[in-house]
């Protein structure tokens, strides 16, 4: 092996994602568990909060858990 194929392989050590990635996936987390959160419970079934508010939170949660995998992040 060349030296510039083992200084590559020794700098890619550490985390996959970096501090923004995680915290991003946590907030995305929470925003879907806040939309099933709101999907829960038995009295009045068809009220807005349950058939429009709820899945539009967890449609948003999902597609910021895409955005936190996607996004790249700057290496020193």
């Amino acid at each position: 092996m060349s030296q510039n194929t083992k200084e590559n392989k020794s700098n890619y050590g550490g985390m996959v994602f970096g501090k923004i990635n995680y915290q991003l996936m946590l907030a995305s987390i929470l925003v879907v568990a806040i939309g099933f959160f709101l999907m829960s419970g038995t009295t009045d079934i068809y009220s807005f909060t349950k058939i429009t508010l709820a899945p539009i939170v967890v449609i948003a949660g999902f597609a910021l858990g895409f955005v936190a995998i996607l996004i790249k992040t700057k290496r020193k």
